[in-house]
């Protein structure tokens, strides 16, 4: 049966935010064309494809699967199901990254995923050497087509954390940054919410959660020069363990610092002496 977008936007079950938002991803329309065009009759096809996303939604699919993109930083990103959804915590920890780059430096983003650090970093700074790794060869194919979207010059490597395939040269790196899996294997989190649909082995480490904080903190001093920054992103209540990492392992002015909510959300480290 017809319906012009009043009737489908009075019709559906969704938030009206949420139903706009498809309107304008499905068919096209803008929130000025939805009130000039509101009773306008939509195309058959349109009509299919705003029902079926509708249906996901409802059935919990995040909006950014939906959509496809995701702000962070000013900029959108290409999302699906290969990747996290960008958080804005994040941003956080791409600030501390900006902050500590010394001119012509180099970073090293590990987990990458969508590739919002490594892109935003490689924007900001663009006389910065900014590499990028994941484990996941699809979620590489995000990032890379990201960084050509946005016009981010970066160097992509596909393996797990430190074990890549490509050279990685030791003591060259000014900072190591990771947003890395956290979530402990049995968070109920998991199963809540966005987290039910977005990469599990981008979520969790499958343990304790510290997994990927232990390896990060021990290997991290061969690829860093003398003096340089090792930054996560972790649980809001993993602050204690991380500091202990680092610190155990050769980083000095180790703090924590908190996201918009005050909540620990990140912690970075220095690197007092090179690892041979």
């Amino acid at each position: 049966m017809p319906q012009t977008l009043a009737d489908w936007l009075q019709a559906c079950s969704l938030p009206k935010s949420e139903a706009r938002m498809l309107l304008q991803h499905a068919g096209g329309y803008t929130r000025a064309r939805q009130i000039t065009c509101a009773e306008d009759i939509l195309p058959e096809s349109v009509l299919a494809s705003l029902n079926h996303l509708a249906e996901r939604r409802l059935r919990g699919e995040p909006m950014a699967y939906l959509l496809g993109e995701r702000e962070f930083y000013g900029r959108m990103f290409a999302v699906n199901p290969n990747v996290l959804i960008p958080r804005p915590e994040t941003e956080h920890l791409v600030e501390a990254v900006l902050r500590h780059l010394p001119q012509n430096g180099k970073v090293w983003d590990m987990g990458t995923g969508s590739g919002i650090i490594a892109v935003t970093i490689a924007l900001e700074r663009p006389d910065v050497f900014v590499r990028a790794s994941d484990i996941s060869p699809a979620a590489l194919d995000t990032a890379k087509a990201n960084a050509a979207k946005l016009g981010a010059e970066v160097e992509f490597a596909c393996g797990s954390w430190f074990d890549v395939d490509r050279p990685s040269e030791q003591h060259g790196y000014d900072v190591i940054v990771s947003n890395p899996p956290y979530i402990e294997a049995e968070d109920d989190h998991l199963r809540q919410g966005d987290l039910r649909f977005e990469p599990q082995n981008a979520l969790t480490d499958f343990s304790d959660g510290l997994s990927a904080f232990r390896v990060l903190a021990e290997k991290a001093g061969v690829y860093l020069k003398a003096g340089g920054w090792l930054m996560v992103e972790h649980g809001y209540n993993q602050g204690d363990a991380v500091r202990y990492l680092f610190s155990d392992n050769g980083f000095a002015e180790v703090v924590t610092l908190p996201d918009l909510a005050g909540l620990e959300r990140l912690t970075i480290g220095r690197l007092k002496e090179i690892k041979s």
